[in-house]
């Protein structure tokens, strides 16, 4: 079939994307290649298609369906979005992506090459003509330009290669795909979705959440842009949940099981009931997290598989608690994340508290007993903090001491509350003791970067500080604001602020981390401090977490370049991811910046952004599968290079 009339055929309701489709993730280097391709000729591949009828097809975008027959795109989604992104110069109606991979093509009339607009070195130059207008204008178009060209003495000689050239764009309209079709009564979604999966071998497969999600729109077709509406919320708020996390909350609401097969026989009215209720409950649990315990944002919050099993005691509560409960469930919830519950297997972990929660008519004691039966103890002690990194476990602790304390800012003196400070990028991570000073002493890395060395204060007061050494700046705090150290655990003794003496200074202000912690766990238990008490199941020891972000700076420049990745068309990466071992949870090593799954998921091998770790980190992430690149540059060239070789094209 020829290019002009699949799109004519989109643009008819005769074709369009099944429900279960991604969205469109190709870049600009994807589309100037295809064009390029079919301008010479080259083969581009054939679509696959699934014919069915129109009155049970659930498609992607509000595009109405012609009656009958409907073709519904298995394999082609992105070549196919981007002939009529650029052709007709706008997205199809089932469009969900980045419209800037086909805006503005050029296409060089001399060197026959395709790029994208760039003024400086286009915007005088007649050579470089617009594809778009091109292809939309057909021969009246090539005659205007053939016109202008005419009365340029520097492109008359050459008119005759022009024509030819403007004849051999024009003629990309009318390439032939080679089109086959999946059609029949047994094509059920399940096999569909199996058929394209098997197609799909080297793009982005579908997640166990994604065909549950594609069972949904079959019944209800706006439930994806429904739950993608609420995503988009709480991302604007500081939190980034994808898809498949708020349905494992819809799925605990209305199965009480965590696996998604579950979800498969339930109906749309149920769906969409549950949904509305998760996401009121997601809603109460961030508000008690942020405003209880002030974890409010994506970084601190440690444990957001805990969420869905708080949503299903949320839900059989009726979406309210008293002040005891909901602190109990918060104790709950930190400890999940101290002790890494939901790092290791997700969905059996979730599964374990569920049943616990409806065999015991929602008991929070015997949920909080199964913690202690796999952890001992549940009192924080000096050694937890013994840990380095902002990805350390104990880094959110830290932050919530700060919130649930307020603990006072070293600049103004005042409390660090929630209404005063909001997001992450208005608080930031300060190395009490400067790190350039501390290396100069010959302090090894994890010593400099101890999480007792971190404190958090406001982005003036950390600036102010600078690289300063506490033995200078601390009497000039305590003069300004006194008790404003003593409210952020800093040792009252002021031999131990001298750099000769940091070990001792971390050590003992270790021991006012653990006591200032288990204070703020006690206070959430109302006087039943008892739940604290017990043997912990392992010793603590002095081994070194491997990896981490180490510095407000490089967490800023890692975020850069997860937004960079993003705007290139790919899913965003997972800052201080957790490599742990996935049949204890014990936390082994942090990643700075990682791709578990690949850059697009099951499409190439996991990648991590390591700067400035040791050797020992990178064998070991070297060792689970991940590729990994010790600077950002070095990254940005990786993902270019998967950009420009195709390979980083998801499923089509």
């Amino acid at each position: 079939m020829q290019i002009s009339a699949i799109l004519e055929y989109i643009d008819k309701g005769h074709m369009a994307l099944p429900e279960f489709q991604r969205g469109y993730v190709w870049g600009r280097e994807q589309v100037r290649g295809l064009f390029q391709s079919l301008y010479r000729g080259h083969p581009v591949g054939s679509l696959l298609v699934w014919a069915t009828e129109a009155s049970t097809a659930a498609h992607r975008g509000d595009g109405q369906l012609a009656p009958g027959v409907v073709k519904l795109l298995l394999d082609g989604q992105q070549r196919i979005t981007s002939l009529y992104g650029v052709i007709r110069g706008k997205p199809p109606r089932f469009f969900d992506g980045n419209d800037k991979a086909f805006t503005d093509l050029r296409f060089n009339l001399e060197t026959e090459e395709f790029e994208f607009f760039q003024p400086i070195k286009m915007r005088e130059d007649p050579l470089w003509i617009d594809v778009t207008e091109v292809l939309q204008k057909g021969n009246a178009g090539i005659g205007a330009f053939i016109t202008s060209l005419s009365q340029n003495p520097a492109t008359l000689s050459k008119i005759s290669d022009y024509i030819g050239r403007l004849n051999q764009l024009l003629a990309i309209r009318d390439k032939n795909f080679h089109i086959e079709e999946v059609t029949g009564p047994d094509k059920t979604l399940d096999v569909v979705v199996d058929i394209f999966n098997r197609v799909n071998s080297g793009g982005t497969k579908l997640s166990k959440g994604d065909l549950a999600l594609a069972k949904i729109c079959a019944d209800w077709p706006e439930a994806r842009d429904t739950m993608k509406s609420s995503i988009s919320r709480w991302r604007s708020e500081g939190y980034d949940f994808t898809l498949d996390w708020l349905l494992r909350s819809v799925n605990t609401i209305l199965t009480g099981e965590a696996k998604f097969l579950y979800l498969h026989s339930q109906g749309s009215e149920d769906i969409a009931s549950a949904l509305k209720r998760a996401v009121r409950h997601i809603d109460s649990s961030l508000n008690m997290i942020g405003g209880r315990l002030g974890l409010d944002h994506d970084r601190v919050l440690f444990s957001k598989f805990a969420i869905p099993v708080m949503v299903r005691f949320l839900d059989a509560h009726g979406g309210k608690l008293d002040e005891k409960t909901r602190d109990k469930l918060l104790f709950w919830f930190i400890q999940t994340g101290m002790w890494g519950r939901f790092s290791g297997s997700v969905e059996s972990f979730i599964d374990k508290d569920l049943g616990i929660l409806d065999q015991s008519g929602g008991d929070l004691d015997k949920l909080i007993g199964e913690l202690r039966l796999a952890q001992g103890g549940l009192r924080v002690e000096p050694g937890h903090f013994h840990s380095w990194s902002v990805g350390a476990r104990f880094y959110p602790v830290l932050y919530m001491l700060t919130r649930m304390t307020q603990a006072r800012d070293w600049g103004t003196g005042l409390p660090l509350k929630n209404n005063l400070l909001g997001k992450m990028s208005r608080l930031e991570v300060h190395h009490i003791f400067p790190r350039a000073r501390l290396y100069d002493a010959n302090y090894a890395r994890a010593e400099v970067n101890a999480l007792a060395n971190f404190c958090f204060l406001t982005k003036d007061t950390n600036l102010t500080i600078s690289d300063r050494r506490p033995e200078e700046y601390f009497p000039q705090i305590e003069a300004a604001h006194p008790g404003a150290l003593k409210s952020q655990w800093i040792p009252q003794d002021p031999t131990l602020w001298k750099v000769e003496n940091y070990r001792d200074f971390i050590e003992a202000r270790k021991e006012l981390l653990a006591d200032a912690a288990n204070g703020c766990l006690a206070s959430l238990l109302h006087g039943e401090t008892a739940i604290l008490d017990g043997s912990r199941a392992a010793r603590l020891t002095d081994k070194v977490l491997l990896g981490g972000i180490t510095s407000q700076e490089e967490a800023n420049d890692l975020e850069a370049l997860n937004g960079w990745v993003a705007e290139q068309g790919y899913g965003r990466g997972e800052m201080s991811f957790d490599v742990v071992d996935p049949a204890t949870g014990e936390q082994r090593a942090i990643l700075d910046l990682a791709w578990p799954n690949g850059l697009q998921t099951e499409l190439s091998e996991p990648v991590a952004v390591l700067l400035g770790e040791s050797a020992e980190l990178i064998s070991l992430a070297s060792s689970a599968g991940y590729r990994c690149f010790t600077t950002t540059d070095e990254f940005r060239s990786y993902v270019n290079r998967l950009s420009a070789s195709g390979r980083g094209v998801a499923a089509e």
